[in-house]
């Protein structure tokens, strides 16, 4: 019974990999039960032994896709590479994320979709996006010092562009731009003040060079 028991988790893991992997790359619409059993190796008929609606699935599967970066923390607090704000940025905002959705965030290549997904799965994916905006707020205010408020408006600002931004750099034919979309964005991301500063200090015009002219009175 143990054995089995093992065995179906195995199972029921596979399945939410495969679909997590296939929804991201075809959209949660582009890829029917069967073929996600077929790509999984299994029959149709045992999906309802693993869950029991599509939804169920497309939850699951979602809410795991979602969680990319906390299995980074994770394996950082087993020893692994450390995580930090500008690693995140980075790691989003590069031609590997760009090129292959299916093993890359969600949100970015679903957001249409997921606002028309069941309350369940948007209830999921509300609650990841929120511990996402969390984490990149906790590194944020670990980094710069800024406060809870400060730093957590610069937290939705970051999540909402790399979502934008890896958006336009697959939507766009010319790889060039695509590359700049990705690069632009990545450099004002992890250099803010260098754009505030010169928006809210402009450069001091220099004085005229030449001499006012007086009316003799």
């Amino acid at each position: 019974m143990r054995h089995s028991r093992t065995e179906t988790a195995k199972t029921h893991e596979r399945i939410v990999s495969v679909a997590s992997k296939k929804f991201r790359e075809e959209g949660l619409a582009g890829i029917g039960i069967a073929d996600l059993m077929k790509e999984a190796g299994l029959t149709v008929g045992g999906f309802y032994k693993h869950f029991k609606s599509r939804d169920a699935l497309v939850a699951e599967a979602v809410g795991s896709a979602l969680e990319l970066w906390q299995r980074q923390v994770d394996s950082a607090a087993s020893g692994g590479p450390p995580v930090t704000y500008e690693s995140l940025v980075d790691g989003y905002l590069n031609e590997t994320h760009r090129d292959h959705p299916g093993v890359g965030c969600a949100v970015g290549a679903l957001a249409p979709d997921l606002a028309r997904t069941s309350k369940r799965t948007r209830a999921v994916v509300t609650q990841k996006i929120r511990n996402n905006i969390e984490l990149l707020t906790t590194l944020i205010r670990g980094t710069n010092g800024k406060g809870s408020g400060t730093a957590r408006s610069r937290a939705i600002i970051t999540y909402c562009a790399l979502v934008g931004a890896i958006g336009m750099a697959r939507a766009v034919s010319d790889k060039e731009l695509s590359r700049e979309i990705l690069k632009t964005v990545a450099q004002r991301l992890k250099n803010p003040t260098s754009v505030e500063d010169r928006i809210n200090h402009p450069p001091t015009p220099e004085p005229s060079r030449h001499r006012p002219r007086w009316s003799a009175q």
